[in-house]
């Protein structure tokens, strides 16, 4: 059982108190607050870097902006003041009677994702990352990533298109990292430019062999992945003992097999299995040069947790120096998801319905009294198991609400009674549980809103449709440390004509 986390009264950061209030959805500026509703708790304004050509205020000037034309506007500040301002734009739609005014919402903190990569940077600076797509394709997070110069892990021929699309992102940043793919994909590929690929069986070899002859590719080989998560071995690589006639096969088919790739599992909770497949990766190199190639590559994959992150980079950085001393033809690459957007995303989601006992049949529990050990009351939310919340049935996560509003307040007070709870989303379907126990304050109403931090791998991706209800959208801000330095990369890219499709 979880217990809620009561946002503090206060904001954490140095922000002006003034009452401008910038509506999140749209790209105007300087919209003004004109309900009493939640009023007193608006902390700042929040000014645009996406702005019309109506806002010509001096003040203004420096934001008067349009970065990529075919995204939403960027704004600027913490993630806290978008997650109020949205509620409070909500508030106002739903006294409009507009609907669908309550619907959840993301907000993004590209800044995150930033200090990812700069932490990426300095405790793995001789391994190149690929951002592998899947966990969240993300337009601004992509272009973030491009213009920040990091390769790219892709699986499909949509996501190698995604990719592309952008535009100033050379094919040979793109590892088609699928080792058992459709011959039209593999077709699409060669016609795209993108050559490097995996494989970890003979048939992939024929299908290549027919279609891209010319592809640079890497063996896919089975690691340990009994410490992450999710496994992946019982779906691809391929053990050390068939190895040799991969490469021999190759060999055969006049294919250039250039490396070798491995992947430990999503969520590795023990980084030490990395020594192990880099362990591996050294025999499969032998292997290699035993067969006539030199191999030039070595991709160690995916998996890296960002609590765990520092002791995952000692540990790859040791046994790479360990098992490969002399490797100044080699270059080394990884396939990193979840370690760069997890903590960017956060979702907010309103409480569209409750059931609850009626007050005068409410019972009064003892101590021996089992039931009352089971949840007093149902919270139904407007994301659930079929949105954002599909990451608590693929990837194995709990989430942890905390409250964002309660009666129509931002501040909660420390001492606010609580109550066993149970959250659900808006489904027909009764697998649809966000969260089967959790504490949450009795006081909590219709209206209300609730927080979700870590929203930012393997959500949106997989989100449906579902009974007819809408995939939560997503409000982007530059964020807090390394705002500015967000607002200049993107800026950058834009301004060379990428990115705009």
């Amino acid at each position: 059982m979880s217990q809620v986390e009561i946002l503090p009264a206060s904001c954490p950061i140095d922000i002006s108190n003034t009452f401008t209030f910038s509506d999140p959805f749209s790209y105007h500026e300087g919209a003004s607050w004109s309900s009493n509703f939640l009023a007193h708790e608006l902390l700042s304004s929040s000014p645009l870097i996406h702005t019309t050509p109506e806002s010509s205020s001096a003040e203004n000037q420096d934001n008067d902006e349009t970065i990529f034309s075919s995204l939403p506007p960027l704004f600027r500040g913490h993630p806290e003041i978008h997650l109020r301002n949205g509620i409070m734009k909500a508030s106002r739609q739903a006294a409009a009677n507009e609907t669908d005014a309550e619907s959840a919402f993301f907000v993004a903190d590209l800044s995150q994702v930033y200090r990812q990569h700069e932490r990426w940077r300095q405790h793995l600076p001789g391994i190149e990352p690929h951002y592998a797509i899947k966990c969240n394709p993300d337009p601004y997070v992509l272009r973030l990533l491009a213009a920040l110069g990091a390769g790219f892990d892709c699986a499909s021929n949509g996501e190698i298109s995604q990719v592309l699309d952008i535009g100033g992102i050379d094919p040979s940043r793109i590892i088609f990292a699928n080792p058992c793919k459709a011959t039209s994909f593999v077709r699409s590929a060669a016609k795209a430019g993108v050559d490097k690929m995996t494989f970890d069986n003979v048939d992939e070899l024929y299908k290549i062999a027919r279609v891209h002859p010319k592809a640079e590719l890497i063996v896919r080989i089975l690691a340990d992945d009994s410490k992450s998560f999710l496994r992946l071995g019982t779906k691809f690589g391929a053990s050390l003992d068939v190895v040799p006639g991969l490469l021999a096969k190759a060999k055969e088919l006049n294919l250039n097999v250039i490396g070798v790739s491995f992947h430990v599992g999503s969520s590795c909770y023990d980084p030490s299995t990395y020594e192990d497949a880099i362990k591996r990766s050294r025999e499969a190199f032998d292997m290699g040069k035993r067969a006539g190639y030199k191999f030039s590559l070595l991709d160690v994959g995916g998996g890296f947790e960002d609590a765990q992150f520092e002791t995952a980079a000692i540990v790859l950085t040791e046994a790479i120096d360990r098992y490969f001393p002399d490797r100044g033809d080699i270059r080394v690459i990884a396939e990193p998801g979840r370690f760069y957007v997890s903590k960017a995303f956060s979702l907010a989601a309103n409480i569209i319905a409750r059931r609850a006992p009626m007050a005068e049949f409410q019972p009064e529990c003892s101590n021996l009294d089992l039931e009352c050990d089971q949840p007093s009351v149902m919270y139904y939310i407007n994301d659930g198991v079929y949105g954002a919340f599909n990451c608590i049935m693929f990837d194995h996560q709990t989430v942890h609400p905390y409250v964002l509003s309660l009666n129509g307040s931002f501040h909660i007070a420390a001492a606010e009674a609580l109550a066993l709870s149970s959250v659900w989303g808006p489904t027909c379907d009764s697998l649809d549980c966000v969260c089967k126990r959790v504490e949450l304050p009795s006081g909590l109403e219709v209206g209300d809103w609730l927080g979700f931090d870590n929203m930012g791998a393997y959500t949106m991706c997989a989100s449906s449709q579902f009974n007819g209800f809408e995939r939560s959208k997503v409000i982007y801000t530059t964020g807090g440390a390394g705002g500015a330095e967000v607002k200049k990369v993107l800026g950058e890219f834009g301004g060379q004509g990428h990115g705009q499709g």
